[in-house]
């Protein structure tokens, strides 16, 4: 009996010194402990297999065994977790006297700088956000706008139907007229947001950004549109850049005209970017239609408005010297950490 009972022993300081985890010293606990299974534990139940008057003897003997092998693998448990703590607080340490990781400093995209920046320019002439939807019925996008399903005017835009009746807004001229049916006059809105048309080259965009302006009042005329045209453009491209207009058409305005601002480039003395011409083309606009406004429900022997579209895009471009409006869309950190504000 004292022989088995030593046996035992042994093997458990002999198998203690291969263990390395104290989830390891758990299972070797439980492999000699076990009430049900472990080895000592099934000692107990060998009771009724030994003679009467040595089972007090055998007991005592089992019990003792017991009880050292609960303080030597629990000592052993003890010291195997303050191992992996000492372990663990090695791994974790942290030298206060390295430097720190640098983090770059991150900036907004420009198409939300430039786009921040219109919004601000024009919120301090006392103009109103409407974001229109990006999904628009033919109605407002076209029809309403003054061009019916018959016009040539809509063979200029290569539109992305979604059905018949609805389709994505080829331009943010459709939220104008949302605005004038439940407003009447005086308006002033800028409309921004995402627009599509299937057009894709090196200055142009399946997807780009607009931002139509919107004035409907008394005695509206193309001087009021030149006027905060100039104003747009000084706080844009600099002071010194000024505007033309050179006549053109849209269904949705007459007259209608292209705006130009000076090149603030080379002060219109000509250069690379303007081409030598002196003069680079920043945007579409014109005097509200008669017919649009008869559309909304307003009477145009009283009010008169303009409007204007600026390709937030474009101005990104020119502002910050881009030639491909793909790199607006890759959004490189290389590149756009070269176009900062600050």
């Amino acid at each position: 009996m004292n022989a088995n009972l030593e046996l035992i022993k042994q093997e458990i300081i002999t198998g203690s010194e291969e263990l390395n985890s104290s989830k390891e010293v758990y299972e070797f606990k439980k492999k000699f402990l076990d009430g049900k299974t472990g080895k000592i534990g099934m000692l107990m139940k060998e009771m009724k297999n030994i003679a009467p008057e040595e089972r007090a003897a055998y007991g005592k003997g089992v019990n003792e065994l017991k009880e050292w092998a609960l303080e030597f693998l629990g000592g052993l448990d003890v010291k195997m977790k303050a191992k992996e703590l000492q372990a663990r607080y090695e791994a974790e340490k942290i030298d206060i006297t390295l430097p720190a990781v640098t983090v770059a400093e991150g900036n907004l995209h420009p198409i939300t700088l430039v786009r921040n920046q219109i919004i601000d320019i024009f919120a301090g002439m006392g103009f109103e956000i409407f974001e229109g939807t990006e999904i628009e019925t033919d109605y407002y996008n076209f029809t309403a706008l003054n061009t019916p399903e018959d016009h040539p005017a809509r063979d200029m835009q290569d539109t992305f139907y979604l059905s018949p009746e609805f389709l994505l807004r080829t331009q943010t001229s459709a939220g104008q007229i949302h605005v004038m049916e439940k407003q009447q006059p005086p308006i002033k809105i800028l409309s921004p947001g995402k627009v599509f048309r299937s057009d894709d080259d090196a200055t142009h965009s399946p997807m780009f950004t607009q931002m139509e302006g919107l004035v409907v009042d008394k005695n509206i005329t193309l001087c009021d549109l030149q006027g905060m045209l100039d104003e747009f453009v000084k706080k844009i491209y600099g002071e010194g850049t000024k505007t033309r207009l050179r006549p053109s058409y849209f269904p949705f305005t007459e007259p209608s005209v292209e705006v130009d601002c000076s090149c603030f480039e080379c002060g219109g003395k000509g250069c690379k970017l303007c081409k030598g011409t002196g003069w680079i083309e920043i945007l579409g606009a014109g005097i509200v239609n008669n017919k649009v406004l008869e559309n909304c429900g307003i009477d145009s022997n009283v009010y008169s408005g303009l409007a204007f579209g600026i390709g937030i895009e474009r101005t990104a471009m020119l502002k910050y010297g881009i030639n491909n409006i793909k790199l607006l869309f890759e959004s490189d950190v290389k590149v756009l950490g070269q176009l900062n504000d600050k």
